[in-house]
């Protein structure tokens, strides 16, 4: 391994180093640090919640590498806002790609197959598609179709997203697909015939991580299915970073992390590597943090989730989001899901 080896493993197993501003610090000294991002001139890459945080640091950083950058809003005012500081940010850059506001509620069908729908007719091909659009509500929501809003967001609409626009990324193959997780995703398992979690008590980090499980896995799985095709799907998990989303649902995290938290740029390093890295393209199907492959579980963690739970898992995210015809052929039936009553939003 090496003496750069070791150091990487240790703070990656201490994990308040590792997560924190100390590791990536330390990592960028190594001598095996991994040069780059390189440019991306002549590249398109859609980034899913780009408003702040890792997104708005993922789209100026791809941006700024002469990428053609898509900045996905819920609304039209959020996508216009997105696209306004992801250009401040690019004031100084020489040869940055140009920034196109897009809509989309990722946690609504219809909204996403209105917005894949012309995403195809209007786009010649994605090179890279950022899944990073998060929730962490107070209380149990659901999305417009009745679907747990965690469970929407983070597994539901990356495999709606990957499905819908793979055309476009088998297109632009070699292309990449990042789905941004958690290091929370280690200490949980997939819930046994209950993916959305609707027989247990809600829990706003439980279902944060148990949902990033979740995405880590489908992710593996579509990079099992796309990879004949030239599609790299990759998890990249950023350490901790402070964004909107920790100071507004983890506020006593972000007080006890504060002398190590990381900037958000700091977050979106890996993700912005790995659009450009040629190692992204060499493999498939990996979890990232801090530029290396990490294990997607661990011993003292939650350990691997069996094949019938992932086969379960994508059996039921498939039929929510209507399935392409390969997911249905593929995949088993899945078990009739004890669900809540579609919510009234009239």
């Amino acid at each position: 391994m090496g003496v750069p080896g070791v150091i990487d493993k240790a703070l990656d197993r201490s994990v308040v180093l590792g997560y924190g501003r100390t590791g990536l610090s330390v990592r960028r000294r190594l001598p095996d640090w991994p040069p780059g991002p390189e440019r991306m001139d002549g590249a398109t890459v859609l980034v899913t919640g780009a408003g702040s945080g890792i997104g708005l640091a993922t789209a100026a950083g791809c941006a700024r590498l002469g990428a053609s950058v898509r900045v996905l809003g819920r609304t039209p005012e959020r996508a216009e806002e997105a696209a306004a500081l992801t250009r401040e940010r690019l004031a100084d850059a020489d040869g940055a790609g140009d920034v196109r506001p897009v809509v989309c509620d990722v946690s609504s069908l219809a909204s996403l197959r209105e917005f894949t729908e012309g995403f195809l007719a209007r786009e010649e091909r994605l090179d890279v598609l950022v899944n990073n659009a998060g929730v962490m509500p107070d209380e149990r929501q659901f999305s417009p179709d009745g679907v747990e809003l965690t469970f929407a967001t983070h597994v539901l609409a990356p495999w709606f997203l990957i499905d819908a626009l793979s055309p476009l990324l088998r297109r632009a193959a070699p292309s990449r697909v990042l789905d941004v997780t958690s290091g929370g995703q280690y200490g949980t398992s997939l819930p046994e015939h209950d993916p959305e979690s609707t027989r247990d008590a809600y829990g706003p980090k439980k279902f944060y991580a148990r949902t990033k499980r979740a995405q880590v896995v489908i992710t593996q799985m579509w990079a099992d299915r796309l990879r004949e095709d030239g599609v790299h799907v990759h998890a990249v998990h950023p350490g901790w970073a402070d964004t909107k989303g920790v100071r507004n649902w983890l506020p006593v995290f972000r007080v006890l992390t504060r002398p190590v938290i990381r900037t958000p740029e700091e977050g979106a390093d890996t993700v912005v590597w790995l659009a450009s890295a040629p190692e992204a393209v060499r493999v498939s199907g990996r979890l990232w943090h801090d530029r290396r492959v990490r294990p997607a579980t661990y011993a003292l963690g939650a350990g691997p989730d069996g094949p019938a739970a992932r086969e379960e898992l994508w059996a039921h995210v498939a039929a929510l989001a209507g399935g392409a015809a390969e997911a249905r052929a593929t995949a088993p039936a899945p078990p009739e899901p004890h669900r809540p009553p579609r919510p009234d939003h009239g």
